[in-house]
């Protein structure tokens, strides 16, 4: 009987259940909607995270430069020298000079430590360098006596013999080009830590675990194909080839460096023997970072431990307004709107109710008590509910699905390395080798729609469909026979 009884006054009364249900659906798909841009906010932001720590990273720890008390430490500054005699003018020359970027340098052994500390499962140093080339070549000058053209036995310029009086040199100088890169050593033993792990390899292999000591090179593919690179060509570092072995391609962003080499290799390019600037910590449960951040605080002196969420601080741009308005603002709308089809959808369901009074009222009097009306009342809500739900996610999986079809463009905006922040290879955040001013990132926004959401919109569709019939309900129990016999009358 209830059921026929159902279905009865649902056909017949399917524009009020309608609008009850187009009510609940705007506010559950919103609810979709914003939880779903909100799971892609927290994507990209860990997208942007892995970029600069690598993936399965929870920390870093650094040591920051230490200051003099005039106003600071003041940077190494790379001196070059080159031939200039005679016999070399013509000939191109090069030099590199091989600097530790980011922090002050930490002892091996330090890694060690930090790895025995409680909570650590593993920890790993890496070394941060910038290489600054300079190249070119030395052009002798001609000697010209005034009033006569040149003389190809007189010659001036850097080495030359001094010119006789009456005449001058002519042409000669120098052209040089000074280019830099960022060189990361990495732990080759270790290949699950470390910013490599935020790059993929599109050509060639990866490191072994074995060669620890070889030389070889995995080049970022940005810097490869500005360089006209491949897997099986040679670099040369300050004088040492390296055997490129693989192209590596960030996943988002930037890469950690233009230059990967074993942490041994780049350690005695830099004369930095068993030196490491930042070491890469995982923790053995994620819930316990703060615990592990301390305990390495208080047990490694001189350190800055740089967890995840620190870092994520740090960023700021589009993507950072974005996740704030869609948890904030997003948030706070998507409750009033769907308190509101709540309120509507008891309101109108009461108001039905009241345009009901002669049925109901009937119904009693053939027998029906109070809670039998009031159960009948509550589970047309509750399809109506239902019926929401069912439009609600349709319309929330159109709109997630749109937002990740659009895919739009946020920019991530990286502060530079004060606090002691750490970025890939311990550098200033933005990669190895990089200057401490910001660094934007790019990041596609997804709006990925999990079970637990689905799970959501029809736990809020019920619950629609019981506030309603909670307030429809209470109105059909107050309803007397002798109610209907006057609206008969």
């Amino acid at each position: 009987m209830f059921f026929t009884y159902l279905r009865r006054e649902l056909r017949r009364r399917r524009k009020a259940a309608l609008v009850v249900a187009s009510g609940l659906a705007l506010g559950i798909a919103l609810v979709i909607v914003v939880s779903s841009v909100s799971s892609g906010m927290g994507k990209a932001q860990e997208k942007v995270l892995q970029s600069l720590y690598g993936l399965g990273t929870d920390m870093t720890v650094t040591k920051a430069m230490e200051t003099s008390e005039e106003g600071g430490e003041r940077p190494e500054r790379p001196r070059f020298s080159f031939d200039a005699q005679a016999e070399g003018s013509g000939e191109e020359q090069s030099t590199d000079h091989v600097l530790v970027q980011g922090f002050q340098s930490l002892a091996d052994s330090t890694v060690d430590k930090v790895g025995e500390q409680s909570g650590v499962a593993d920890a790993v140093g890496g070394l941060s360098l910038q290489v600054v080339k300079v190249s070119g070549e030395f052009t002798r000058g001609r000697f010209q006596q005034d009033g006569q053209g040149g003389q190809d036995g007189g010659q001036g310029g850097p080495g030359g013999a001094e010119p006789s009086e009456g005449g001058r040199v002519q042409g000669g100088g120098a052209d040089f080009d000074v280019n830099s890169y960022s060189v990361y050593g990495t732990d080759v033993t270790e290949p699950e830590l470390g910013p490599l792990t935020s790059s993929r390899i599109t050509d060639g292999r990866t490191f072994k675990a074995s060669e620890t000591d070889a030389k070889v090179a995995v080049v970022d593919s940005a810097h490869a194909k500005e360089k006209e690179l491949e897997t099986g060509d040679t670099v040369t570092v300050k004088g040492t080839k390296f055997k490129i072995i693989g192209i590596a391609t960030a996943e988002s962003g930037d890469a950690a460096a233009d230059l990967y080499l074993p942490l041994k290799q780049a350690q005695t390019l830099a004369d930095a023997k068993d030196k490491v600037t930042t070491i890469y910590v995982r923790a053995t449960d994620s819930q316990q970072i703060d615990s592990v951040k301390s305990a390495i605080q208080k047990n490694v002196s001189g350190t800055t431990v740089t967890t995840s969420a620190d870092l994520a601080d740090t960023v700021s741009g589009s993507l950072s307004t974005a996740s704030s308005l869609a948890t904030g603002v997003g948030t706070w709308l998507s409750v009033a709107v769907l308190v509101t089809a709540f309120l509507v959808a008891g309101l109108l369901t009461s108001s039905a109710v009241s345009r009901r009074v002669r049925e109901f009222g009937t119904l009693k009097a053939l027998g029906w008590n109070s809670g039998r009306v009031t159960g009948q009342v509550v589970g047309e809500a509750v399809v109506h509910g239902l019926m929401g739900g069912v439009l609600g996610i349709a319309l929330g999986l159109a709109g997630a699905y749109a937002v990740t079809a659009i895919s739009p463009t946020l920019q991530a905006e990286l502060g530079g390395g004060a606090g002691g922040m750490g970025g890939p290879g311990g550098g200033p955040v933005g990669g190895p080798g990089r200057e401490a001013a910001a660094k934007t990132l790019e990041v596609a926004l997804t709006a990925p729609v999990g079970l637990t959401t689905v799970a959501l919109a029809v736990g809020l569709a019920v619950a629609g469909g019981l506030v309603a019939g909670a307030f429809g309900g209470w109105r059909a129990s107050r309803l007397r026979p002798a109610d209907a016999l006057r609206r008969v009358a």
